[in-house]
């Protein structure tokens, strides 16, 4: 069964946030049963290298304004389309966004060009090679199946997997001529949205499939709170939606194999786990001789995932006698913010704005605890790499993050299968009433040390979900699996 995966950014080669770690990954997961993928990305100046050592198996003297080619190569057993336009994507900083921190003006042709050209090797494949299935990945793919759609001959089934609903890809409708989509597609049980295009909505709209990252989050579409205005849309096509939970790449976040940590370690060797602790206090110029937990946050710096709460509670946490971690960017408000609690609270909060993967692997091998007070949740990978790392979670019960972590309630104390903690509503004080909790359960060693061990049991791969993936696709297809 082939596959050809669309998407704007897979890891290692380009990431921006957790949908790269995903599309780096499945296709690795789903070779072992039988699940050939090939991953059509834009050639950002990052893939110069794959760009010069791969080979051109299409081209175009027109794309959006100049001449685009698609390079084949592999790299860390990845299958790779490049779609090489150097007049859309040769450009410094972030793959989204210009030197002002705003949208490139052109993000609707840039990535309705990705796009099309995988809705064109959909139908014609590329040397020999033709996908039985397209899997579009978020707005920047989501016009796949409409192109698809709108063309008169045959063409291969499309899966839509929305990484988060909150980024939608919305556009002048002026720009339907330029994009080469039929204006019969601008209705609104198609593109349209609140008089713009929608991208993420062509591709709920047309896409054979749907898919979302975890199941709680798929139903949460549904309801007008989580939904961001698609959720009508989503209720009709309740019957091809589906919530595949997300998983880490168990290589990649291996405590027991991990270069990033002072001190590698197993559920067995958990006293190892002290060294690395004594790193990140050292990173984060954090006092060592408190008697409360490490709590460590590594994530972007948005009120959606809650962190403006977390600003609000830290009182709590600093007067508990915990410390806290945090690596991230973002909200210029939060960033002034976290720089202002750590030099208020010298010693108990820590911060360090920006990005760095040694260091996120790092803190989730030193840390105790990770918050994650998100608001909404699609699924959540940060929770996945503490429960590998021994790391416990404390969470807000919402999509992924409900999905994954058992919450140190009474019953799973007493039955041994918590592995986290998880609160609601999202608010400041059922937030401090958390990390309360969390502090009393760490000031019993025995209680803890088994959370952990169990944390570091629970599984956070692929297996599962890759599975349910080929399911999906086998469903739509008539290639048929080989006999055992």
């Amino acid at each position: 069964m082939k596959i050809l995966f669309v998407a704007s950014e897979c890891a290692p080669f380009i990431k921006t946030g957790g949908l790269a770690d995903v599309i780096g990954a499945v296709p690795k997961a789903l070779a072992p049963l039988g699940v050939a993928a090939r991953v059509m990305l834009p050639a950002y100046p990052a893939l110069g290298d794959l760009v010069a050592q791969g080979q051109s198996v299409w081209e175009t003297a027109e794309l959006q304004g100049g001449p685009a080619r698609l390079i084949a190569c592999q790299a860390e057993g990845i299958d790779l389309l490049l779609l090489d336009a150097p007049h859309l994507f040769d450009r410094p900083g972030n793959i989204y966004l210009g030197a002002d921190g705003q949208d490139w003006p052109d993000n609707a042709q840039r990535f309705g060009a990705l796009s099309y050209v995988a809705a064109e090797v959909a139908r014609q494949g590329v040397e020999g090679w033709i996908p039985d299935i397209v899997h579009a990945h978020d707005w920047q793919a989501g016009l796949v199946p409409a192109y698809l759609h709108q063309h008169p001959g045959p063409t291969p089934p499309c899966v839509l997997t929305i990484h988060n609903i909150a980024f939608q890809g919305l556009f002048d409708p002026s720009l339907m001529t330029a994009l080469g989509l039929s204006s019969a597609l601008y209705t609104p049980d198609g593109m349209e949205y609140f008089g713009r295009i929608g991208f993420l909505k062509a591709g709920i709209a047309y896409a054979s499939k749907i898919t979302t990252v975890s199941p709680t989050y798929a139903r949460e579409l549904m309801l007008p709170e989580f939904g961001m205005g698609l959720e009508g849309l989503l209720r009709a096509r309740a019957s091809d939606l589906f919530g595949i939970l997300n998983g880490i790449d168990l290589e990649v976040w291996n405590p027991e194999d991990d270069d990033a940590l002072v001190a590698p370690y197993n559920a067995r060797t958990l006293k190892r786990k002290a060294a690395n602790r004594a790193e990140v206090m050292k990173r984060f110029g954090l006092n060592e001789d408190g008697a409360g937990p490490l709590f460590c946050v590594v994530s972007r710096l948005t009120t959606q995932k809650g962190l403006d709460l977390l600003l609000q509670a830290l009182p709590v946490l600093v007067a508990r006698g915990a410390r806290l971690a945090v690596l991230g960017s973002g909200d210029k408000a939060l960033e002034d913010g976290f720089v202002a609690a750590a030099q208020a609270h010298s010693g108990s909060v820590g911060v360090i704005i920006g990005y760095d993967e040694p260091l996120s692997h790092l803190i989730q091998g030193g840390s105790d605890a990770i918050l994650i007070p998100s608001r909404f949740e699609p699924c959540g990978l940060t929770q996945l790499y503490g429960l590998r790392y021994g790391t416990i979670p404390v969470v807000a019960r919402t999509g992924g993050l409900a999905d994954t972590v058992i919450d140190a309630n009474e019953a799973a104390l007493t039955t041994k299968c918590a592995t986290g903690v998880q609160f609601a509503p999202v608010t400041t004080a059922a937030m401090e009433q958390a990390i309360l909790r969390t502090c009393d359960l760490f000031d019993q060693p025995a209680i803890w040390a088994g959370m952990m061990r169990r944390a570091m049991r629970h599984p956070v791969g692929w297996d599962v979900s890759a599975q349910a993936y080929k399911d999906i696709y086998r469903g739509l297809t008539s290639v048929q699996p080989p006999q055992d």
